[in-house]
């Protein structure tokens, strides 16, 4: 059973996601969450907050939160090449295929990508189209567009 907090930020109320002091998923506001939730703050869901406040006000630029990653194995490799990508940097499906070792994955990256139970810390935010354009995003184009902004001006 996970711990499960809510907080105010610049891009609206998040839900974290915690169990055995490793965070397990972010939740925008409009995503169903699961019941099998306990709402209680713990020290890590206090320090995620803390953390996701500072990326958003442009004073964080790299999460150090203890991460606990489900998925396939496949899943796990791409969320944690995202993790590689640095701030205010993006990278295309093809890219992030050819690091996993499968240059023909990018529709499966774009599906691990979707997949992402903690979107913004590992940043599928980053993820764009080969051509450039913006794609797919839990919170929606418009968040990742401010997210990607975010990243740029600071």
């Amino acid at each position: 059973m996970n711990n499960i907090f809510f907080y105010q930020t610049g891009i609206g109320e998040i839900g974290i996601a915690e169990n055995g002091g490793s965070i397990t998923n972010l939740f925008f506001a409009k995503e169903q969450i699961p019941r099998n939730n306990i709402i209680f703050e713990t020290g890590i869901l206090k320090e995620a907050a803390r953390q996701l406040q500072g990326y958003l006000a442009g004073q964080l630029k790299e999460f150090d939160l203890p991460l606990a990653l489900g998925g396939t194995e496949f899943m796990r490799r791409v969320w944690k090449s995202l993790l590689n990508i640095p701030y205010g940097e993006t990278r295309s499906y093809q890219e992030i295929a050819l690091s996993v070792g499968n240059k023909n994955a990018s529709r499966a990256v774009g599906h691990a990508c979707k997949q992402n139970p903690i979107p913004v810390i590992i940043p599928c935010h980053r993820v764009i189209g080969a051509n450039g354009k913006l794609t797919g995003f839990g919170g929606g184009l418009d968040l990742k567009a401010h997210l990607l902004d975010l990243e740029k001006t600071k």
